[in-house]
């Protein structure tokens, strides 16, 4: 049996859907899962303990059996704490087949198979009864169903279930109750990702789409590390308010729900933005706490418990609202059973009685479809548009016939303003045409640039009015790009116009450069990094199981991640390792680069980071990696507008500083896929070459 998966193209700039083995699909699970990440979150792992011994012992003491059932159970650490801790018998649920039959694995080589009983169902699909998945209702409910926005995996209508049909009246429960924390903020930087903004051009000034200045914006939850987000980069104008309260020990309801908190403003400014996160109290008594909160708001940020798979929550205002410093303001927080939302609205005595509608928010402008939030950011960063608009104004010409081929890019309008004769601009789909087009009427253009749903190989020369391109223009960016050589797509663009364009055609970006820096994390290696115990249980039953399905393929292959979230340290200079000359055609043969880079800082390295650096002129580059050279201790700074590749090492090595160690590389760029194939090694030093 096989199975279908989808891959970018960056030959043809698509995602295509790959035939793969029947193990695929299940790979890529586990090897993309963060099952590592959650054990070696100490915080996390020791709160459960404890809470989980509390519970114990509260039943114990009331002389009955201590009867857990442990809902979404993986690797079964939960319910074999539950045993250590005195329970009398554990049924563990887990609906995803590979993880039941290694719970049962690891349950077993713990020693608790007499005590755990594996259930591979869905708990909604779970039985009670003589002759049931159960003997008998449990008094102790142990979960973990949370993602950062806390109820998003459907954590609510697992507990309402369970509570009706899975567990006794006066149950036990681990954690016992969640409480959602919001906190109303104006922030420049954060705004940015919510919308098209007005930005400048010379004297011109180029604006949204006026619907899209009244979208909700996408229904989704934009989950970020906020703790990388320093409070200078927002304006608080509420305290920290608890919105929303779960008692996980009571019956649950997964119904809408509407709850609002009243307050003075903290200051005077624009209302934009909610930032929110959740703590979990494991005990009654809330002495057991296991907090989701951003390090700054901690009084010893250095003791901030670092974990990937729950970070904290940025919601973005449907419509920005100036308050006052003082003036009472009214926020509401909106759930159904998967998301939470919010509004905001003045509390006036006018209108006062009105609320916002349940129902959950969703795009109207279509711009939300066609640009994710990073996206939203780079086309609001004015410095980045600066460079644009500079290396354009070196290249456009009063006779200029321009093609752009980029996604939902300004571009065109860029040169339209800077006087082009004649602007052309690809877009990739429907939507992204009419995104476009009503931004073009927003600013008085329609008509002066040309919008054409096409790929480059379907262009004819009625599309272009028989005229040939002579400035070709991109920045890269491509919606089904995922890793920063994927927007080679724009060469392979080049390559297949090449009969449309001037023979002394000019190309921006002119090159490219893919660039490399041997890496340590700070906390990142964690999600690849192997645990073997936990808590004191032998687990490595998954770390095989992990590493069987990284072998697959995953070993050998980058990963994107947005490495502004992730704070790191370059072990070494940035090296340019592989050059793309977009002057020229895409090459028939293989092209490929080997050397090596000295370590000259010590530390341990956990892989390599890989990003695209774009020439537009000679003198003018763009990056989508670093945004500044590493200081002296090698800390880092990157491009929050898009994800970097990270080629993790199997096992990190440390590197004395002293120019010993060294990382070789070899590298081969596919022209008939588009792919690189890589190799990474570490070593002692040689001297660096390059193809």
């Amino acid at each position: 049996m096989k199975t279908f998966c989808g891959r970018a193209n960056p030959t043809t700039g698509a995602l295509d859907w790959v035939e793969e083995s029947e193990e695929y699909d299940y790979h890529q699970e586990i090897a993309r899962s963060s099952y590592a990440d959650m054990l070696h979150d100490k915080d996390r792992n020791e709160k459960y303990f404890l809470g989980i011994r509390a519970a114990v012992r509260r039943v114990k003491s009331r002389g009955q059996q201590a009867v857990v059932l442990d809902i979404g159970t993986g690797t079964g650490l939960l319910s074999m704490m539950a045993v250590s801790a005195g329970a009398d018998y554990c049924y563990a649920v887990e609906v995803f087949k590979p993880m039941a039959d290694a719970a049962v694995r690891i349950v077993e080589k713990n020693g608790f198979r007499d005590k755990i009983k594996i259930i591979n169902k869905h708990s909604t699909e779970v039985t009670v009864g003589p002759e049931g998945d159960m003997q008998s209702r449990a008094n102790i409910l142990v979960t973990e169903l949370f993602d950062t926005e806390l109820i998003g995996e459907g954590a609510l209508p697992s507990y309402e279930h369970a509570h009706k049909n899975l567990v006794q009246t006066d149950c036990e429960a681990v954690p016992h109750r969640a409480t959602v924390y919001a906190q109303l903020v104006e922030s420049e930087r954060l705004w940015s990702w919510a919308r098209l903004l007005p930005l400048r051009v010379g004297g011109h000034e180029v604006v949204p789409n006026p619907e899209e200045t009244s979208c909700a914006g996408a229904p989704t939850v934009c989950d970020i590390q906020l703790s990388q987000v320093p409070p200078t980069h927002f304006h608080p104008l509420s305290q920290v308010l608890p919105m929303y309260r779960v008692d996980f020990s009571r019956p649950v309801s997964s119904s809408p729900e509407r709850l609002t908190a009243r307050f003075p403003a903290l200051g005077s400014g624009s209302a934009q933005v909610v930032l929110s996160w959740w703590d979990m109290d494991m005990d009654p008594e809330g002495t057991i706490i296991c907090s989701m909160a951003p390090s700054w708001t901690l009084p010893n940020p250095e003791n901030f418990p670092w974990r990937d798979h729950w970070m904290q929550c940025v919601y973005f205002l449907p419509v920005e609202m100036h308050v006052t410093e003082g003036e009472m303001v009214r926020l509401t927080l909106c759930h159904d059973d998967y998301s939470l939302w919010y509004n905001i609205q003045p509390d006036s005595q006018e209108g006062g009685d009105s609320e916002p509608p349940i129902s959950r928010p969703l795009c109207t402008c279509q711009a939300h479809m066609v640009w994710t939030r990073p996206r939203f950011g780079e086309l609001n960063d004015p410095k980045r548009t600066d460079r644009y608009v500079e290396a354009l104004k070196t290249i456009v010409r009063p006779d200029s016939v321009c093609l752009s081929v980029s996604d939902g890019s300004l571009l065109p309008i860029f040169a339209h303003i800077l006087g082009a004769h004649k602007v052309y601009t690809l877009e990739n789909s429907r939507m992204s045409k009419i995104v476009m087009e009503r931004v073009l009427a927003a600013n008085d253009l329609t008509g002066t640039i040309q919008v054409l749903e096409s790929h480059p190989q379907q262009l004819t020369s009625n599309s272009l009015g028989d005229e040939q391109i002579s400035v070709l223009i991109g920045e890269p960016y491509f919606t089904t790009s995922l890793l920063p050589w994927h927007s080679l797509y724009f060469w392979y663009s080049r390559t297949v116009l090449s009969g449309r364009l001037c023979d002394d055609v000019t190309i921006l970006p002119q090159s490219a450069s893919l660039c490399m820096a041997p890496m340590e994390f700070k906390d990142l290696w964690r999600i690849r990094a192997p645990c073997g115990s936990c808590e004191g249980f032998d687990v490595s039953v998954m770390d095989e199981m992990i590493q069987s399905s990284l072998d697959f393929r995953e070993s050998r292959e980058a990963e994107p991640h947005p490495l502004w979230e992730y704070p790191c340290r370059a072990l070494a200079e940035p090296l340019e390792v592989m050059t793309f000359d977009f002057r020229q055609r895409v090459p028939e043969e293989v092209v490929k680069s080997e050397g090596s880079v000295t370590l000259s800082r010590k530390g341990r390295c956990h892989g390599v980071a890989l990003w695209m650096d774009y020439h537009l002129t000679d003198d003018i580059s763009v990056s989508t990696g670093l945004t500044q050279p590493p200081n002296q201790q090698g800390d880092c700074e990157w491009s929050p507008h898009r994800k970097q590749a990270v080629y993790f090492f199997s096992s990190p090595w440390e590197s004395a500083g002293d120019d010993a160690s060294s990382v070789t590389y070899s590298l081969a760029f596919q022209p008939a896929t588009g792919d690189i194939i890589m190799e990474f090694i570490p070593g002692p030093s040689r001297h660096t070459t390059s193809a």
